[in-house]
């Protein structure tokens, strides 16, 4: 296990609707899927992601629990959190991940902002990967 620290850094949209710590769980599981953290890696301490984020240090540690609770990390007391098992199926090298990079640029290129192409991409996985057909509630 490699130990590393310190490999993500959480940022909260406090204009998003969705819950803080929501925002942590949803963050470290995309850095899994990512490849950006791996089994080992220690998560930065509560008081750590306080300091950089101004949020209430319960709301860090029911991320924490919530992910704990799922398998991915566990704490170990005294020492902090730790990846236990990654979700990685989308590797950082892949092409598609390239593919996608570029299609992002061309967008803020193009003057699309973020939320056009958080909408265009959203339609597009709803297009791909509902599990309903139209009309299917």
């Amino acid at each position: 296990m490699s130990e590393r620290e310190y490999v993500i850094e959480f940022r909260i949209d406090r204009h998003s609707g969705v819950a803080t710590y929501l925002q942590i769980v949803h963050q470290t599981e995309q850095a899994l899927r990512m490849g950006m953290l791996e089994p080992g890696d220690k998560l930065p301490t509560a008081r750590e992601v306080v300091e950089a984020t101004a949020i209430n240090p319960n709301t860090v540690l029911k991320a924490y629990r919530e992910l704990e609770r799922s398998g991915l990390v566990e704490a170990r007391r005294g020492l902090g959190t730790f990846v236990r098992k990654s979700l990685g199926s989308a590797a950082a090298d892949s092409p598609l991940k390239a593919d996608l990079d570029d299609w992002a640029r061309r967008a803020k290129e193009a003057g699309l902002d973020r939320d056009d192409v958080a909408a265009l991409f959203g339609n597009a996985l709803e297009a791909h990967f509902s599990t309903t057909t139209k009309g299917t509630p």
